[in-house]
C-alpha cells in the first residue's frame, strides 16, 4: 500500500533484534532507506550481514536526518533512555516505540520528545536478537497505539500509514485499557505457559519425562511456545504490568480452584458445563 504522504525516505530504528529488525527488513522493500542503532559492534557488524538496514551504527547520531524513528529497545532500556540517545533524536522527528506496556512508557516518552506516539506491534515470536528479524512478521497483525490529549496528530496519522502499509491492522486505544487487555492475551499466557513447563521438569520422573518428551504433539507445543520465550522479556512485563497480572492471576486460580472441586467431587456435569462454554466462547472470540 502505498502511503498518502511520505515524511522522508530516511526512517531510524533503535534496536535490531526479533521487531527492529523486521521492521527494517520491510520499510526498506517499501522503499525506505533505514538507519539502524545497535549497541555493540558485534551485533552491528551481523545486523550489516543479514541487511536489517542499508546503514548500520553504534553511533545514535546517524539518527539526525530521520524523519520517523521506531524505539525497539528492552522494555527497561525504553523507560530509561541513555541521555546520548535522547540527545541524538531531532525534534521534529515523528517517534514511536513498539513496547508491550504502554502506560509507563507513554508517561516517560511524552516529556522526553513532543512528536513521541505510543505504540504496540502485536506479534512476535520466540526467538530474540539480531538473528530474529524476518520479513512479513507484521502482515495482518494489530499495530495498538495509545494516544492522548496531548499526542501530536499529524505524528500519529504518520505512524498510522506506515502501519497500514506494512500491512497491519490499526487500532487505538487508552493505555490503561490497552495493559489490561494485554495482561489477559499476552502476558497472563506467558506465566501460564511456564508454569505448564515448571511442573513438567520439576515434577515428573525420568521415564514418565522420556515418554512425554516423544509422545508430545502441536497441542502442547502450541501450549507451551510462549513460556519457552525470551526470559528477560517476561520478567519486564511482570514488573512494569504487575497490577493487572496479579488481578487477572486471581482470576484464572479462581478457575483452577473449580477444575479441581468438580475433579474431587467427580462433577463431571459440571465440568463438560464449563468445558462447552470455553468451547463456545473460544468460537466466538477468535476468528
Amino acid at each position: 500500500m502505498e502511503l498518502k504522504s511520505k515524511p522522508s525516505k530516511n526512517i531510524g530504528i533503535v534496536g535490531l533484534g526479533l521487531i527492529g529488525g523486521s521492521l527494517g527488513l520491510d520499510l526498506q522493500k517499501l522503499g525506505y532507506t533505514v538507519y539502524g542503532v545497535t549497541h555493540r559492534e558485534k551485533t552491528a557488524i551481523k545486523a550489516r550481514e543479514r541487511k536489517l538496514a542499508q546503514i548500520v551504527s553504534t553511533d545514535p547520531d546517524i539518527l539526525k536526518d530521520c524523519s520517523v524513528i521506531y524505539i525497539a529497545l528492552p522494555l527497561d532500556q525504553l523507560l530509561k533512555p541513555s541521555s546520548i540517545l535522547i540527545n541524538a533524536i531531532p525534534r521534529n522527528a515523528v517517534v514511536t516505540d513498539v513496547g508491550s506496556v504502554k502506560v509507563p512508557i507513554l508517561n516517560t516518552w511524552k516529556s522526553l520528545h513532543p512528536r513521541f506516539i505510543a505504540s504496540h506491534p502485536m506479534t512476535g515470536t520466540e526467538e530474540s536478537g539480531v538473528n530474529a528479524g524476518q520479513h512479513n512478521l507484521f502482515k495482518n497483525k494489530p499495530w495498538v497505539v495509545t494516544p492522548d490529549k496531548e499526542t501530536d496528530q499529524k505524528a500519529l496519522e504518520i505512524i498510522h500509514q506506515i502501519s497500514l502499509s506494512l500491512g497491519c491492522k490499526w487500532i487505538s486505544a487508552e493505555a490503561q485499557i490497552h495493559d489490561e487487555a494485554v495482561s489477559l492475551i499476552s502476558h497472563l499466557p506467558v506465566l501460564i505457559s511456564a508454569a505448564l513447563l515448571n511442573t513438567l521438569f520439576t515434577n515428573t520422573n525420568p521415564s514418565i519425562y522420556s515418554l512425554t518428551k516423544s509422545i508430545a504433539s502441536n497441542g502442547f507445543a502450541d501450549t507451551s511456545r510462549v513460556g519457552g520465550g525470551n526470559p528477560a522479556l517476561g520478567v519486564s512485563m511482570a514488573k512494569l504490568n504487575k497490577k493487572n497480572l496479579m488481578k487477572n492471576l486471581l482470576f484464572y486460580r479462581h478457575s483452577l480452584d473449580l477444575f479441581e472441586k468438580y475433579l474431587l467431587e467427580e462433577n463431571w456435569n459440571e465440568l463438560e458445563n464449563i468445558l462447552i462454554r470455553t468451547q463456545e466462547g473460544r468460537k466466538n472470540f477468535i476468528s
